[in-house]
């Protein structure tokens, strides 16, 4: 009896255990209903949007390196400590304590590349700047015209020639100063452009080109005789780069000469290379007008240094000096007071004191270049320097045989 209801307790016991297994056992999940299917739309490509930069923000990183080359430099006639200078690559600086200290005037303009830069000698706020640099090599900047400022460099007025895109020279009128000249060397790496000597005589209103060679070929200096206004001589400067070579120099490449103001020229030769000329820098002697220098690029060594005593009518050869690079340089100053003392534009500052010294066979009676060393006692004072920048306002054609032809710089 004892044994049989162990039996039916153990038996119950396992019922009631398996009942709570069986209770336990949550129910199965309803089934979900299936979601709807929503319609991918095509990725659009190409283009960008609004949101494609909207990530990223500008920040300044330089400049890691130096602005460049300083192609020009213009001093206030009234104030030798009031200078404006013209960078390569930099824009425009102004200095009002002889060099202490530079504010840029130029960085809301058009163009960061300067070619050059004048004053005004009737009214020293009237700034004038030609934009993109005059040079050749492949890393030139170029620029979009002249500019004009009433107010000393604080507002500026583009008043022409955006096609021009390198400058070479700004020549004022010194009695009319409305009335400039602008040497336009025009594009590097095609032809056309503003390409030639302009002139306008309503301050930047219209201008007329005056004197054009071809559409290869521009004007990358000129120079005026103080005494006579009308009497000029330009240097035309045949050169197309391309990504291989630089066409420098060719037949057009020449010396004019204006005696009535631009509205006519003719083309100098007397004493000149007889070779195929590149770029060409002039100077006029302050101290004797009727002297004019030029440093000449030319095949053959042909070129140099070269003087006339009858305003660019007859040259004579003084050298075969030519600076180190005319594609860089190619720019000379006459000394304000000495007729014989010229200074260069070279890889260092070059200056002759026997400019015109008669020539001769001799090389003693050659004129010589030495290049001035910081140190040393100067051949003339600082402000006689800077005052001799102050007037003239500047510190795919196959080639013909014979013409010019660098390498890629």
């Amino acid at each position: 009896m004892e044994t049989t209801v162990k039996l039916l307790s153990c038996f119950v016991l396992s019922l009631l255990a398996t009942s709570t297994l069986v209770l336990a056992v949550p129910d199965k999940p309803a089934a979900k209903k299936p979601e709807p299917k929503v319609e991918e739309k095509p990725e659009k490509k190409g283009g960008w949007s609004s949101d494609t930069w909207s990530g990223l923000a500008l920040r300044s990183i330089g400049p890691a390196l130096t602005s460049g080359r300083i192609v020009d430099i213009a001093v206030d006639p009234t104030n030798s400590h009031r200078w404006f200078l013209a960078v390569a690559s930099g824009g425009v600086w102004k200095t009002e304590n002889a060099g202490t200290s530079f504010s840029p005037v130029f960085d809301g303009e058009g163009s960061y590349s300067i070619g050059s830069v004048a004053i005004d000698p009737q009214d020293p706020f009237v700034v004038w700047v030609g934009t993109g640099e005059n040079n050749s090599q492949r890393s030139v900047g170029y620029g979009d015209g002249v500019y004009r400022s009433a107010d000393g460099g604080k507002s500026w007025k583009k008043v022409g020639l955006e096609k021009s895109e390198h400058i070479g020279k700004i020549l004022i009128h010194p009695k009319e100063p409305d009335t400039v000249f602008v040497a336009a060397q025009g594009p590097l790496w095609a032809a056309g452009g503003d390409r030639g000597l302009y002139k306008t005589t309503d301050a930047g209103k219209t201008w007329q080109a005056v004197l054009t060679v071809s559409e290869n070929t521009g004007v990358t200096d000129v120079v005026m005789d103080p005494r006579n206004p009308d009497v000029l001589i330009a240097a035309a400067y045949q050169r197309w780069r391309h990504v291989w070579t630089l066409i420098d120099g060719g037949p057009e490449s020449a010396l004019y000469k204006s005696t009535d103001g631009g509205a006519n020229w003719r083309k100098l030769a007397t004493g000149l290379p007889k070779e195929e000329m590149g770029r060409i820098g002039l100077a006029v002697s302050p101290a004797d007008p009727d002297t004019v220098y030029a440093v000449i690029e030319a095949a053959n060594k042909a070129g140099g240094f070269f003087r006339s005593t009858d305003r660019g009518e007859t040259w004579d050869k003084r050298s075969d000096y030519n600076p180190g690079g005319p594609m860089y340089y190619g720019e000379i100053f006459a000394d304000p007071r000495n007729r014989d003392r010229v200074y260069s534009m070279d890889v260092f500052l070059k200056v002759t004191d026997d400019g015109a010294r008669p020539s001769g066979t001799s090389a003693r009676a050659r004129s010589t270049w030495t290049t001035t060393r910081s140190g040393s006692t100067p051949r003339t004072s600082a402000t006689t320097w800077w005052a001799a920048t102050a007037g003239s306002t500047r510190a795919s054609t196959p080639a013909s045989p014979g013409t010019s032809r660098r390498t890629c710089r």
